[in-house]
């Protein structure tokens, strides 16, 4: 486990910013009737700095934070959207140092996203001085306002921060939290916990109950350990079928062990139908990763000149994808 950024943090920045503003253009207009009815009547207008950002208009999504900056310094949002085009360089010269200060900036305000991400920073020592201890403080608050990132990241450090008597019980709390606020790497972090028995009670149901949930939200090392225990029928029912679909997915996203379980279940069409074209292409993908697996070779050198062509050819179309 280690900390990391939390997937399409934008779009759940400003989102969080567009369902703050609703919430108060509601408590505020329940104290005037007439004012409803108006706001109801009139729709609100578009975000057009987030819609630039969405269809990679980065130049112009820049223009119109700033806009929105000049016109009310206490646009938090925006200030977060200009600091994420600084930290990724879109429309501007990467400056992991000017990102900081615009997620400052925005955390100052309120905003629980550039909170995270300046924790970020601070982790990692990106444009400002690194600082664990400024780090973890900084993701208390923003998991104080429900991110899962920070909730997440609270947990790894959990971990991390005693290496010969790792806090599991404090990281299994907080990846609990994250992961029911929807974090895909949180339910894998604590289904492993669950599996390894570690700050909680050990358990293959909640542990395959959580791997599942990581799967479902595409964390691929999820997809991959909840295949197994399908496969096996541990902690959860036994479907191969279900394990042979997981496996072949992650195996598209080039995960070696996917690869080589994917290969093994096509060669004997256990879960899947019999194809050993198929399965050799995925055996050689792993191969090439540095999964050995000699009874695959073996099945390999029993195809026909022909059928080892077909796999070749298979092997240059997934690589050229």
């Amino acid at each position: 486990m280690r900390a990391r950024r939390l997937a399409a943090s934008l779009v759940f920045a400003l989102a969080a910013g567009a369902a703050q503003a609703q919430d108060e253009a509601k408590t505020s207009d329940a104290k005037t009737p007439d004012a409803a009815k108006a706001a109801a009547a009139k729709p609100a207008p578009p975000d057009l700095a987030f819609g630039a950002y969405q269809r990679g208009y980065y130049v112009t999504a820049l223009a119109e934070a700033m806009k929105r900056i000049s016109a009310d310094d206490g646009d938090a949002a925006a200030m977060t959207l200009v600091g994420e085009l600084y930290a990724q360089g879109l429309a501007v010269r990467r400056d992991p140092a000017e990102a900081a200060r615009w997620y400052r900036l925005a955390s100052e305000r309120g905003d629980r996203q550039a909170t995270f991400k300046l924790g970020l920073a601070k982790l990692t020592g990106d444009g400002v001085e690194k600082d664990r201890d400024g780090a973890t403080k900084l993701f208390e608050k923003a998991a104080a306002q429900g991110h899962p990132g920070a909730l997440y990241n609270l947990g790894v450090l959990a971990i991390e921060a005693n290496p010969v008597i790792p806090d599991f019980a404090t990281a299994a709390a907080d990846f609990q939290k994250a992961a029911e606020l929807g974090d895909p790497d949180a339910a894998y972090a604590l289904a492993i916990l669950y599996r390894n028995g570690s700050g909680v009670e050990k358990s293959d149901e909640r542990a395959a109950y959580w791997m599942g949930r990581a799967a479902k939200a595409d964390n691929l090392a999820g997809q991959v350990e909840y295949a197994v225990m399908l496969f096996n029928g541990v902690g959860v029912a036994k479907d191969e079928a279900a394990a042979a679909r997981l496996f072949l997915k992650a195996a598209e996203r080039d995960n070696p062990v996917a690869q080589n379980r994917a290969a093994r279940i096509l060669t004997v069409g256990r879960g899947a139908p019999r194809n050993p074209v198929e399965a050799m292409k995925w055996h050689i993908l792993a191969r090439a990763a540095g999964i050995k697996d000699a009874w695959l070779d073996g099945e390999l050198a029993k195809l026909s000149p022909k059928e080892k062509e077909q796999v070749e050819a298979a092997v240059r179309r997934h690589v050229g994808r």
